[in-house]
């Protein structure tokens, strides 16, 4: 869910003047800005995995949360966010993620569950192209086993490097 100012409107608070730096410098008119940015796709998401008013099919909420996150990571600068951001956006993401589908739920528990059968059975459901599906396993892969992770990437890098002369 997007901010909902007591107010009625959903216009983002003032930010403080003089405010601290939080995570990785931003500040809090930062992440707001941040927030404000993402509203729409968060919103477009929610209604595309809409069931009935409220009612949101959780398996295709979680691929299509997973499936951002995974564009962003890629590709920061092509949806303008910068580098520094991308944890800021981790976190609203989680926050959106709990207001949705409840307190434990998060990305790495979206990743979690696409690796898991019925994950798979719902990237099925879904119609995921391969190269879709590959690349959700692929951050699964990163986020839910990393050490595991960078020795198969440094496996196929050898492969790929081929015999020494």
């Amino acid at each position: 869910m997007p901010y909902q100012n007591p107010c009625g409107n959903n216009a983002m608070p003032a930010a403080p003047l003089n405010q601290p730096p939080l995570q990785g410098g931003l500040t809090v008119a930062d992440l707001n800005g941040l927030r404000s940015r993402f509203a729409p796709v968060l919103e477009d998401i929610a209604q595309r995995s809409a069931v009935t008013g409220r009612l949101v099919h959780r398996d295709a909420y979680r691929i299509s949360v997973a499936t951002l996150w995974t564009k962003v990571v890629l590709q920061p600068s092509d949806v303008g966010v910068a580098e520094e951001e991308l944890e800021a956006l981790h976190d609203i993401l989680n926050e959106e993620l709990q207001q949705v589908l409840g307190a434990d739920a998060d990305l790495t528990s979206c990743f979690a569950f696409l690796n898991s059968k019925q994950g798979e059975a719902a990237m099925q459901e879904a119609r995921l192209t391969s190269a879709h599906k590959d690349l959700l396993r692929y951050f699964c892969s990163m986020i839910l086993d990393p050490e595991g992770h960078r020795k198969w990437a440094q496996r196929l890098r050898e492969k790929q490097a081929g015999p020494s002369p």
